[in-house]
């Protein structure tokens, strides 16, 4: 059976199956969405948001990308930001990142892969600043998944950065970031209790004066 066909039956499978035990399922989601999380994650197919953490279409707004990276130029990411907190008035952020991938291997390993070079400098810059950690770890698989679990600690650290998230504290909103990593080999999270609430939890170069911003 050609793939699209495939794909359109298992759709018709799936949407039957979501009826069958909310009949008005699509009808209320259709009407709006009400998600309580935002998840920043890895474009990695074996990791999708809603399905390894038991949600249901409308309960988890996503964005993902290579590596789970925060870069402060990236619109799409920041634009996701924006609408989380500022229209779904989204309260719980989590970055998850997972052992084993791909994009922080080929940084560490300093593999070629054209235009992704780019996008993961920010990888090699955070393994030059834990080089001494890194480097003491003889097993390979083990220093990477540690250099994993930095990337999504520095992500966290991002997101807090961002004018976004730092206006919404000003505001008096109560945004919470974490830091997951998700197991491919067990299919479970850890919560590398990197939890920030507010601009304390930051660098105070990092925090802006956001009364001169207006807000």
């Amino acid at each position: 059976m050609p793939f699209r066909e495939t794909l359109f039956a298992q759709n018709r499978r799936w949407a039957a199956a979501m009826t069958a035990d909310v009949p008005d399922f699509f009808s209320r989601l259709s009407r709006a969405q009400t998600p309580a999380y935002l998840w920043i994650g890895c474009s990695d197919s074996r990791v999708p948001a809603s399905e390894i953490c038991g949600l249901k279409p409308g309960e988890v707004f996503v964005h993902r990308n290579i590596a789970n990276l925060v870069h402060d130029i990236d619109v799409s990411c920041l634009s996701v930001l924006v609408y989380a907190i500022e229209i779904l008035k989204i309260r719980w952020i989590i970055v998850c990142g997972h052992y084993g991938c791909g994009g922080v291997r080929a940084a560490m390993e300093r593999t070629e892969v054209g235009l992704v070079d780019h996008w993961l400098k920010p990888i090699r810059t955070l393994y030059h600043h834990h080089a001494g950690e890194l480097d003491a770890i003889a097993d390979p698989r083990a220093r990477l998944d540690r250099l994993c679990e930095l990337n999504v600690l520095d992500q966290v650290v991002a997101v807090c950065r961002t004018s976004v998230v730092q206006h919404a504290w000003a505001r008096g909103e109560p945004v919470a970031v974490h830091g997951f990593i998700y197991d491919l080999a067990d299919g479970l999270l850890k919560d590398l209790h990197a939890a920030v609430t507010g601009p304390d939890g930051i660098e105070p170069i990092h925090r802006l004066v956001t009364e001169r911003l207006g807000r």
